[in-house]
C-alpha cells in the first residue's frame, strides 16, 4: 500500500553565542539582507556538511567526495598492500584516468610550468561510498603484472590500462549518505542520484551586528624574561551571535526510489536526517569560541501536499523581550506564522506535527508537545511510515 505522508518538514530555532560559524572568502561572517536589516547567516553548504558527519555517524557508513581519488588509491596500495611507491603511483593515475571523467595532472609546486607524471586530478568531484576505494584497489591488483609494463599517465589524452566499464561500476556505487544527500557525477553515465533533502540557509531572526574581536598572542620567552615590550602576534577576526531560525525537508518519495524496495532504509536513513539535522553543528572556529548549544525548539510536520517553510515568519524582524533575549519572541513568532500559514493552506496536508523545546508552556500551532527530540522523530516517522508501508 502506497504511504500518504510526502513530506517531511523540520524548523529548528537555536541560540547561538559569540562564534562565527561559516565565513566567507575574507573570513567574514556571513551575512544577508532580510527584512531590511542585516542578518547572520550560515550556508546551507557549510551546515549541510556537518549535518553530513553527525548522519554518517549514525548510520555507520560513510562517502568520499574528492578529485584525488588516485591518489587515494596509491596510498592504500602503499600503507596496506605492500606495493613499491613508483608502482603504487602510477596504478592511482590509472584508475582515475580509466573512467570517463576527464582529468588533468597535478603541477609541480616548485615549478608550475612542469606537471608531475602519476598525479592525476579528476576535473569532477568523485563521489562514493568509502568502501569503493577497497574495490578499486582490488581491481588494480589483479592488473599488477599489466601495470608494471604500463606506460605512466604524462597528459590527459593517456590511456589507461584498466577496464573503464568495471571502474565505472564501482564509481556508480552507493550507500546510505548518496541516497539521502544525492549525488552530482554527469560525466559517469547514470551515476547521477537526486537528492532527497532540501536544506536552507539558516538566518537570524533578528538583525544582527558583526562583532570584530582584536586579539593578541603573548611570547611566552619575552613574557618571562621582560627584556622587550610588545606581543608575539597581534590580528582580529569577526565574530557575532542570536538566534537561527534553521528549515530542511525530506522528499520520502525520492528517498523511497532512491533505497528501493527496503522500507527499513528508509526509516533509518530519515530518522537519522532528522537527527543530525537538530543535533549538528558547523566547527569553524569551535577551539576559539565552543559554541556547543542545542536548538531551543525543534518543530516535525509530516506532509501529505507539499514542504513548507516558516522563515517568512521572521521578515519583520523579531524585536528582544523586555527582560532581554530573542529566543523567547522567536518562539511564540513562529507558532502564530505556522498556525496563520496552516489556516491559509488549510490542515487537510498535515498528518501530524509536533514540538520539542524548552518552553514550560504549550506552542499550541506547532501540534504536540513531546519531551525530548528522539520522541519527537518516532512519532513523526510512526504516522509517515507506517510499518510495511511502501513508496
Amino acid at each position: 500500500m502506497p504511504m500518504a505522508a510526502r513530506f517531511i518538514d523540520i524548523h529548528v530555532l537555536q541560540s547561538i553565542p559569540f562564534a562565527n560559524l561559516n565565513r566567507d572568502d575574507t573570513n567574514s561572517v556571513k551575512t544577508v539582507q532580510y527584512g531590511n536589516v542585516l542578518r547572520t547567516r550560515v550556508s546551507s553548504q557549510s551546515w549541510k556538511r556537518a549535518i553530513r558527519g553527525v548522519f554518517e555517524d549514525r548510520i555507520g557508513q560513510a562517502a568520499l567526495r574528492t578529485r584525488r581519488i588516485g591518489e587515494r588509491v596509491t596510498r592504500v596500495l602503499t600503507e596496506t598492500r605492500g606495493w613499491p611507491q613508483d608502482l603504487a603511483e602510477k596504478a592511482g593515475a590509472h584508475t582515475a584516468a580509466a573512467s570517463s571523467i576527464t582529468f588533468a595532472l597535478a603541477k609541480d609546486p616548485k615549478d608550475q610550468k612542469q606537471i608531475v607524471a602519476n598525479k592525476v586530478l579528476t576535473n569532477a568531484m568523485v563521489y562514493v561510498p568509502d568502501t569503493a576505494v577497497t574495490e578499486l584497489v582490488d581491481l588494480v591488483e589483479e592488473f599488477r603484472e599489466a601495470l608494471q609494463s604500463a606506460k605512466d599517465i604524462k597528459k590527459p589524452a593517456d590511456k589507461s590500462i584498466l577496464p573503464a566499464d568495471r571502474v565505472e561500476a564501482i564509481l556508480r556505487a552507493r550507500n546510505g549518505v548518496i541516497n539521502l544527500f544525492g549525488r552530482m557525477l554527469a560525466e559517469v553515465d547514470n551515476a547521477g542520484v537526486d537528492g532527497a533533502v532540501q536544506v536552507a540557509h539558516a538566518l537570524t531572526t533578528h538583525e544582527t551586528d558583526v562583532e570584530l574581536d582584536y586579539f593578541s598572542a603573548v611570547d611566552d620567552i619575552t613574557a618571562h624574561w621582560g627584556d622587550q615590550s610588545g606581543s608575539g602576534h597581534m590580528g582580529h577576526t569577526e565574530f557575532s551571535a542570536g538566534t537561527f531560525y534553521r528549515f530542511a525537508t525530506v522528499d520520502l518519495r525520492d528517498l523511497a526510489r532512491n533505497v528501493g524496495d527496503h522500507p527499513d532504509q528508509l526509516r533509518e536513513l530519515t530518522a537519522a536526517f532528522l537527527s543530525a539535522f537538530i543535533l549538528s553543528l558547523p566547527q569553524a572556529k569551535k577551539n576559539s569560541t565552543a559554541p556547543h548549544t542545542i536548538p531551543d525548539l525543534a518543530h516535525i510536520s509530516v506532509r501529505t501536499d507539499r514542504p513548507l517553510s516558516y522563515a517568512a515568519a521572521f521578515e519583520n524582524p523579531v524585536i528582544a523581550s523586555g527582560q532581554g533575549g530573542y529566543g523567547v519572541p522567536s518562539r511564540a513568532t513562529l507558532s502564530t506564522y505556522a498556525g496563520e500559514a496552516n489556516r491559509l493552506l488549510g490542515t487537510g496536508g498535515i498528518l501530524t506535527a509536533g514540538w520539542a523545546g524548552i518552553d514550560a508552556k504549550g506552542l499550541d500551532s506547532l501540534g504536540t508537545r513531546h519531551t525530548n527530540y528522539d520522541t519527537l522523530i518516532d512519532t513523526a516517522l510512526t504516522h509517515a511510515l507506517p510499518s510495511g508501508g511502501g513508496a
